[in-house]
């Protein structure tokens, strides 16, 4: 009777994590697929134009993603709280995280825009460089809107409505679609403004995508009698601290990560563009695939802290190990595609060859490591349901930073391996991680387990 209770617990929480764990996973590819779009878009310009738009994301993300990591608190805070049965407090959270958004903005914009004026001094190909100038700075517009945006979809995935979060992403690619054609080739009447119309098609989607996700928010809770701004909080500074004591940890980390990519692609701007041009399109491809073990981490977060919140260990326990199998089997099953069919990936992207032919080695690598990246991100999103944000930060650090960027920095410009030697230190860097953080999944798991 035992075995058989065990499994029907098994059967029902992993129904329950894949409900939550789907929307959020297309929510997830919905993201990815606007710099996607981005990216393909341009790829009938020049080699240049995707290496400005690879290297603008690569650049703006790193910041911007340190403001959205800010808020990932709320993953944990606002979990807790719905498992306890407390939606006042979900609430609550929400309106510090908005504060907390607000607040970083213009700073992350002011980075942002100083950027460009390092590009001299960092030997990027100066064909690239003006382009990339001229991307950034008109994306820059749009981070208000995207921090905006990050504050209530953390809100909305920790009550369980997520629906509005895939339907607001889904529906921003097609205006971000529609915007690039538009913008970047001078359709209906519009000028024709190259790789600064692809930049403000994707400022135009983030500020529709926030303002679906505050309506789904305010429909929430006028559902439940309690209108989203007649009961809006004032600033609390206790909350906000404790948001920032999660939050900061896990923009950290996220910046160690999404920052080592981004000097991985400042590296390969010191190499041609066709080089530049295959990193950013096979980075862009592991990216994709990167989506599916993103999006699981989130619904592992936030199922790891009801189950916290309601004070079942054991059940906190198994969604996180539920959620690394699911994003494991994925991430073999992409490997497999990008080892067996590499031409016909890299041919979405571009129709240039030499662009192509160093495209299929570098897809290799990326095989190489698609299971220890799901592993690591997926460790990381359940340890946050833990409340645990701060060793995914130092194992980022001490992978990305100390071991694998000088290894393929080595690799690539004194071994002269190029742009591969370069792949080569980020491939074992990843391994490194994920076998760290595995490890303190399973022992933080345990010992909360064994606690309940």
């Amino acid at each position: 009777m035992q075995v058989q209770s065990t499994q029907i617990d098994l059967k029902r929480e992993l129904r329950s994590l894949l409900a939550l764990a789907i929307p959020v996973i297309l929510s997830e590819i919905g993201w990815m697929s606007m710099s996607i779009v981005d990216t393909i878009m341009v790829g009938r310009l020049s080699a240049e134009a995707i290496g400005a738009v690879g290297m603008g994301n690569a650049i703006y993300y790193a910041p911007a993603i340190f403001g959205i990591g800010l808020l990932l608190g709320l993953d944990t805070l606002v979990s807790q709280a719905y498992g306890r049965g407390d939606f006042d407090e979900c609430h609550r959270w929400l309106s510090q995280g908005v504060y907390i958004a607000i607040a970083a903005t213009p700073i992350l914009m002011l980075l942002l825009w100083a950027a460009p004026l390092a590009f001299p001094y960092l030997g990027i190909n100066l064909a690239v460089s003006q382009q990339t100038s001229d991307y950034l700075r008109m994306l820059n517009w749009g981070t208000l809107p995207l921090l905006l945006y990050a504050s209530f979809r953390r809100y909305l995935q920790g009550v369980k409505r997520v629906g509005p979060v895939t339907f607001a992403l889904i529906s921003a690619n097609l205006i971000n679609w529609a915007g690039n054609w538009a913008l970047i080739y001078g359709h209906l009447g519009f000028p024709a403004m190259g790789v600064r119309g692809s930049a403000l098609s994707t400022c135009f989607a983030r500020v529709y995508m926030a303002a679906v996700l505050v309506f789904a928010a305010w429909k929430n809770e006028a559902g439940r009698g309690h209108p989203l701004f007649e009961h809006w909080p004032g600033i609390v500074f206790s909350r906000i601290k404790a948001l920032l004591r999660l939050g900061v940890p896990s923009a950290v980390q996220i910046v160690m990560e999404m920052g080592a990519f981004g000097a991985a692609t400042v590296m390969a701007g010191r190499l041609s563009p066709v080089a530049l041009a295959a990193h950013q399109i096979a980075l862009n491809c592991a990216a994709f695939s990167f989506m599916v073990p993103l999006g699981t981490s989130a619904a592992a977060a936030v199922s790891v802290g009801h189950a916290v919140g309601a004070g079942d260990g054991p059940r906190a326990r198994r969604a996180g190990w539920l959620a690394l199998a699911i994003g494991v089997g994925f991430m073999a099953c992409a490997a497999i595609v990008f080892l067996v069919a590499p031409h016909a990936v890299l041919i979405v992207y571009t129709n240039q060859e030499e662009v192509v032919a160093m495209g299929v080695p570098l897809l290799a690598l990326a095989a190489a490591f698609q299971i220890f990246d799901g592993i690591q991100t997926i460790s990381t999103g359940a340890l946050r349901g833990l409340g645990e944000t701060r060793v995914p930060m130092l194992a980022n650090f001490a992978g990305y930073w100390i071991f694998g960027l000088p290894l393929g920095y080595v690799l690539c410009f004194r071994h002269q391996q190029g742009i591969f030697g370069l792949w080569t230190g980020l491939t074992l860097a990843l391994i490194f991680i994920a076998l760290i953080l595995l490890f303190q999944w399973w022992r933080d798991s345990s010992r909360l387990s064994l606690r309940s």
